[in-house]
């Protein structure tokens, strides 16, 4: 009996020191995980982080949604170039949900994989895209779920949302078929505002509007309104659009080869040309 006891007693030992020999390495393990939760502040403009649009089609239609295989494979292979967030337009249709489900299951299968989303909710005006006349003045009635969509999502992907964008490019006018005034935009940040301060949404998550820079106050004078100033302090940062080729389309000197640069090679005009967009 006392043979037994010993052994017992023996193996009740053993067995507490292999059990707290594992727990610092429990514990190392948690904060090497949660060293890799970083936030918004320390991704942008951090260029550890390079980040991508990101869109996921292989289909010339959107009524063919990728599958999440298809959005692993593309995350796999954006990771291997050294991007780690992509950014999104809208939470209407599955892409954006199906995504974020695909890093979520990349990163259960790799710890290490790091993949982070700037998760854009789409606003319009009334009538948009129906073919009556769009009202500019009053937002569309889907805005609402819209913004519900992505509000969900932000809180189910907690690790992985670290910026929430209210539209893409809403506010400029050439966006004829779909753009809003300031005011609709600065409501929607104003709410998503409030469920961070009411602990509904993580504190470390910015919200921000994607417009271009003309809408931003780099247009004309019909831009500049209170609103629109009261949005840039709303938002966490202003995220701003600007395209080297595309505004300057009315300046073709700027992009148009020169005379010297004909006798250049494809690749050698095609770094020149990055060089002037610079």
């Amino acid at each position: 009996m006392k043979l037994i006891l010993k052994i017992m007693i023996a193996g009740i030992v053993m067995a507490s020191s292999y059990a707290c020999s594992q727990k610092p390495k429990e514990e190392e393990l948690n904060q090497s995980n949660k060293k890799k939760e970083v936030t918004a502040k320390e991704i942008l403009g951090n260029p550890d982080y390079l980040a991508i649009s990101y869109g996921g089609y292989r289909q010339k239609t959107r009524d063919v949604q990728p599958t999440i295989e298809q959005l692993k494979e593309d995350m796999k292979i954006l990771y291997a170039m050294g991007i780690k967030v992509v950014r999104t337009y809208n939470v209407q249709l599955q892409q954006a949900p199906n995504l974020l489900k695909a890093i979520s299951e990349l990163k259960s299968e790799d710890p290490s994989f790091e993949m982070y989303v700037m998760l854009g909710a789409w606003i319009d005006c009334k009538n948009a895209w129906t073919g009556n006349t769009p009202d500019h003045n009053i937002e569309s009635e889907q805005n609402e779920g819209e913004i519900g969509r992505a509000v969900a999502l932000a809180k189910k992907y907690t690790d992985i949302v670290k910026v929430l964008a209210v539209g893409n490019e809403a506010m400029v006018k050439w966006a004829e078929s779909y753009y809003v005034q300031p005011e609709v935009i600065l409501k929607w940040v104003n709410h998503l505002q409030s469920l961070k301060q009411a602990g509904e949404l993580s504190a470390d998550l910015w919200i921000t509007s994607s417009d271009d820079f003309s809408s931003w106050g780099g247009g004309d004078a019909s831009y500049h309104t209170e609103d629109l100033e009261k949005l840039i302090k709303a938002v966490d940062y202003i995220s701003m659009h600007t395209y080297p080729y595309h505004n300057t389309h009315y300046n073709p000197e700027f992009w148009r080869d020169s005379e010297e640069n004909q006798q250049l090679s494809d690749i050698e005009k095609i770094d020149a040309a990055m060089q002037r967009a610079k």
